[in-house]
């Protein structure tokens, strides 16, 4: 069964490997699903799903391989219940020794009971142990017990023993194109990522410890540094303004791409790039770092990142003088030109939704300079962008 329920999952385009499947029959063998259908669900959910976007496969597929599942949703979808059939007016209590004498049905028995019941059963009953109702030994119904049966219209477990909760789960397709959060901007950077060896020697190298200790006849220890990824990024944002209403989206981008880049560098701008950025706003009249500086220093291998809504006029792009702020020498358009030929790999990412984006005539006109390498700050416009940076 666990078998045809991980190759129905592959089916299924979700990319679960021979190892998350084994990690699953390890969590099993050592109890953790602790007998119930729930807690099972939730461990093979957290062992074999691994992005958010197929947790609506996962659950159509765990449905379809653990039988009953469906059909029973199908039931649902025709027979209401009422629910003065599961009001509670008193609660079963009953001994160890009275529980082992109730007899669990098995899977098979105890849907087709259920269906029968259904078709049968006209009132409210309760106590009792065969019809759907409350405080009973019957395996339907809610606060009784039952060693197998389908919890119906209960808020929260009491014996942890139904194989089957009677809720209708409605489920929503995840969306691609939603703004991020820390957690999932970390998961979309991280496929920006080339791992190198840098550094003092601080780690053990085992193999290379065991192999030489084994060549000489005595312990040779070797050390090695840790691994680290080299990608060095540098990140231009742009502050102020039109930029205020995207402040936490961007804190957030910030925050993540600092924990995952050993090496970025980043600096601040207003509206459009021109000869001076800085790294302390509250200072950015008074310590400017020069462009130029930037370009000399940081050599072309840096991947460069703009983060802005590129709204702004028109002129603040194309004409000398333009800038809202100060009298620019040349125009913005000039220096993320040299940006660009400086540096392979650059992208914009733009916080504003991707449907605005053609009502805004500068936002245009930046992704023209950036050859359309401009993206949403959504899962998918972030991951795209990532790939776009490791061609």
């Amino acid at each position: 069964m666990f078998l045809q329920f991980f190759t129905s999952l592959r089916d299924a385009q979700v990319p679960v490997t021979l190892r998350e499947y084994l990690t699953l029959m390890e969590a099993l063998d050592a109890d953790l699903a602790d007998y119930t259908v729930e807690n099972f669900y939730y461990l093979s959910r957290a062992s074999l799903v691994k992005d958010e976007r197929n947790l609506d496969k996962f659950d159509r597929v765990f449905g379809t391989v653990f039988k009953g599942l469906e059909s029973l949703l199908d039931a649902m979808e025709k027979a209401e219940i009422p629910e003065e059939w599961l009001k509670k007016l008193a609660e079963k209590y009953l001994t160890e020794e009275e529980k082992k004498q109730i007899e669990a049905m098995g899977w098979d028995k105890l849907m087709e009971t259920l269906k029968k019941r259904l078709e049968e059963q006209k009132g409210r009953h309760q106590g009792g142990s065969k019809w759907i109702g409350t405080a009973g030994t019957s395996p339907f119904g809610a606060h009784g017990y039952n060693p197998e049966g389908v919890r119906i219209g209960q808020e929260k477990n009491r014996n942890n023993r139904a194989v089957k909760v009677w809720d209708k789960r409605e489920f929503k397709d995840l969306d691609g194109n939603v703004e991020l959060g820390i957690r999932n901007i970390k998961v979309a950077l991280r496929r920006l990522r080339k791992f190198a060896r840098t550094g003092a020697p601080d780690e053990l190298d085992l193999e290379t410890t065991i192999r030489e200790t084994a060549n000489h006849g005595y312990l040779d220890v070797h050390m090695r540094p840790e691994r680290r990824n080299a990608v060095k990024l540098l990140v231009f944002f742009d502050i102020g303004g039109s930029m205020d209403a995207h402040i936490e989206q961007v804190e957030e981008l910030f925050s993540a791409a600092k924990s995952e880049f050993k090496h970025m560098e980043y600096f601040y701008f207003h509206n459009c790039l021109y000869e001076g950025v800085w790294k302390q706003n509250k200072r950015r009249f008074t310590d400017r770092t020069p462009t130029w500086d930037v370009l000399h220093k940081y050599p072309h291998d840096y991947k460069v990142v703009f983060v802005g809504d590129a709204s702004m006029s028109p002129y603040e792009i194309m004409v000398p003088g333009g800038s809202v702020e100060h009298v620019n020498e040349e125009p913005g358009s000039v220096w993320l030109d040299r940006i660009i030929r400086t540096y392979p790999h650059t992208v914009w990412l733009n916080p504003v939704q991707q449907k605005h984006w053609d009502y805004s005539e500068s936002t245009t006109i930046i992704r023209r300079i950036f050859a359309n390498r401009m993206y949403p700050i959504t899962i998918e416009g972030l991951e795209a962008a990532m790939k776009e940076l490791t061609h």
